[in-house]
């Protein structure tokens, strides 16, 4: 679900793929340049050599979801990880059922993968957008209640305010599943940067079922 880029003297950074499962070829990270690591990233040309550790960590429950009407929700720079899961259900279109794609900014600016998100729509994946609170979509989704699943990506807060609109849709907390995001060192459990109550999110996630993380410090 993750993996660890950087370089030596620089540090490195916990990313989730972007690309596609099923691309053998390369992997695609989302990197905002925010901080030493995301702006030696940015310095690079094509040719340079970087570190990268991993994959580390769970995926979203693909069997589980089959069969089943998905919300996916992100905000921001949390988009890899549902990108990656909508690439996948794309492939394999006719085993879910109404697919939603949340997605929320800052600015239209901040909205990423333009291309892309156009290119969903092709695919019988319903994306919604919006400069603001991605909360402020559910109102336009129609799921089944008693077969619907959802994946996010995103800050704590964001998990909060969704999984507060989403349970009286009918998907109850078992059925949220949270790919959390943490600020990692080594990825193995050793540092204790990416702890969540009694949790490590590098080993024993980064994806939860919402009632595994409810009310933990983020």
């Amino acid at each position: 679900q993750f993996v660890l880029v950087g370089q030596i003297g620089y540090g490195e950074a916990p990313f989730g793929p972007l690309s596609s499962p099923y691309e053998k070829r390369y992997m695609e990270i989302v990197a905002r340049k925010a901080g030493t690591v995301t702006n030696y990233l940015h310095s690079l040309k094509e040719g340079d050599i970087i570190a990268l550790r991993g994959p580390y960590g769970n995926g979203f429950p693909l069997d589980f979801m089959e069969g089943k009407d998905v919300v996916c929700a992100t905000g921001g720079c949390g988009i890899p990880p549902i990108a990656s899961l909508i690439e996948y259900i794309i492939e394999n279109r006719d085993k879910f059922g109404r697919i939603y794609f949340l997605y929320g900014a800052r600015s239209s600016e901040e909205i990423l993968l333009k291309d892309k998100l156009e290119e969903w729509k092709k695919k019988n994946i319903k994306v919604l957008t919006v400069v603001g609170f991605v909360t402020d979509l559910i109102k336009e989704i129609e799921i089944d209640e008693s077969n619907a699943v959802a994946a996010m990506c995103g800050p704590g807060p964001m998990a909060d305010a969704l999984e507060k609109v989403l349970r009286p849709l009918g998907i109850s907390d078992r059925r949220i599943f949270v790919s959390m995001e943490r600020k990692m060192q080594c990825g193995v459990g050793k540092c204790q940067h990416c702890t969540t109550g009694s949790k490590y999110v590098c080993l024993d996630g980064p994806v939860f079922n919402y009632d595994q993380i409810d009310k933990n410090h983020d």
